[in-house]
């Protein structure tokens, strides 16, 4: 079947190939065709490095498709049905899923060092244990979530990650207040999501802040109510608050720097929501007297910061209700042989989401 994989981390480019067989179909896996896939920015930073991820191995994490055979053990899931990956299921059992902390599971991640491809030349894993750039994947029963019939395929794979995550770090994370004032650094899918979420929870003022210009214009048609350059945003800060700082910020980059410059941009007493993934090299330093003395709570948001099936739920009902704008998350569309293109759009900042039609 057909895939695209890296072969080494440091490389830019995918190679798309034929030779590529899904592994590891038994008791309690499904086997999916997959149909839709989007981009995300933790595909690129897995490539990169900055993300750990063994090598070779075939990126994506975020789509849907149809299941073609389940194995034995598995119920609630049969052939045709119409599903969405989750990247990061839960297990229902460990000491996170029993506090009610899904997203923190990390049975999920445990099948990211398990090969589930395998080429003539030898394994290769999956990004993040599923690896969706590809026509056939074979994953945990627990990875498959049914969708219903009217939600397009593309629709469910940015539910499966960007959405969710956005959505999840306004409302679950940082439970954005009605008349607030915000600031989200970074607006691509995740971060035009975190602006619809703060939107959707009442902020009075949404700052989108992003180095890209079409990704500021964007942001406005998504509900931010003004966009800026980063090199602006500490002229909006004075001008919007009078100087004293946003009532929640997210760093939705992935990097120290941005960090600490949301961390200056938020009001004491107010939140900084981290929701980019990082390097576990690249420190943010604060100093103690900071952060006693300013009193600013300081809230990682992991993928969305709540259960994921729930989240799920929501941002469905939310999308048919109209009350946010998912179609318009995916600016441009690419077959699998051009996932290139799609990657040198994630880099030049040329898209929000790119679709990949398999």
């Amino acid at each position: 079947m057909r895939a695209a994989v890296l072969h080494e981390i440091g490389q830019d480019k995918l190679e798309v190939l034929d030779d590529v067989e899904a592994v590891g179909f038994g008791p309690g896996r499904v086997r999916i065709r997959v149909r839709a896939t989007g981009l995300c920015h933790s595909d690129v930073s897995a490539m990169s490095g900055v993300l750990p991820q063994p090598a070779p191995f075939i990126p994506g994490h975020e789509g849907a498709g149809e299941i073609l055979d389940v194995g034995d053990g598995v119920t609630g899931l049969t052939p045709g049905q119409r599903v969405l990956l989750c990247w990061l299921p839960a297990c229902g059992s460990c000491a996170a899923c029993r506090r009610g902390q899904t997203q923190l599971c990390l049975a999920g991640f445990m099948n990211a060092g398990t090969p589930n491809f395998k080429r003539p030349g030898g394994d290769v894993f999956g990004f993040a244990g599923t690896g969706t750039f590809t026509e056939e994947v074979v994953v945990d029963a627990g990875c498959a979530v049914p969708i219903p019939d009217d939600v397009p395929f593309d629709i469910a794979a940015l539910i499966g990650c960007g959405v969710t995550t956005g959505l999840g770090a306004a409302i679950n994370t940082a439970k954005v207040e009605a008349g607030s004032s915000v600031a989200v650094i970074g607006c691509g899918g995740v971060g035009i999501s975190a602006i619809q979420g703060a939107r959707l929870q009442g902020a009075a003022q949404i700052v989108a802040v992003d180095p890209v210009e079409s990704r500021r214009e964007a942001a406005l048609r998504f509900g931010a109510t003004e966009a800026v350059a980063p090199e602006a945003l500490a002229d909006a800060k004075q001008r919007i608050t009078a100087g004293e700082g946003f009532d929640y910020v997210f760093e939705v980059v992935g990097k120290s720097a941005t960090a600490r410059t949301a961390y200056e941009t938020t009001r004491r007493g107010g939140t900084l929501c981290v929701v980019g993934a990082g390097a576990m090299d690249d420190n943010l330093q604060l100093n103690m007297f900071e952060l006693f003395f300013d009193e600013k709570r300081i809230l990682p948001s992991m993928y969305g910061g709540g259960d994921v099936l729930r989240s799920y739920e929501r941002a469905i009902a939310l999308w048919r209700a109209g009350r946010i704008d998912l179609e318009s998350l995916i600016t441009h569309r690419v077959p699998l042989a051009n996932i290139n293109e799609a990657l040198e759009q994630m880099r030049t900042g040329a898209s929000l989401r790119t679709c990949i039609e398999i």
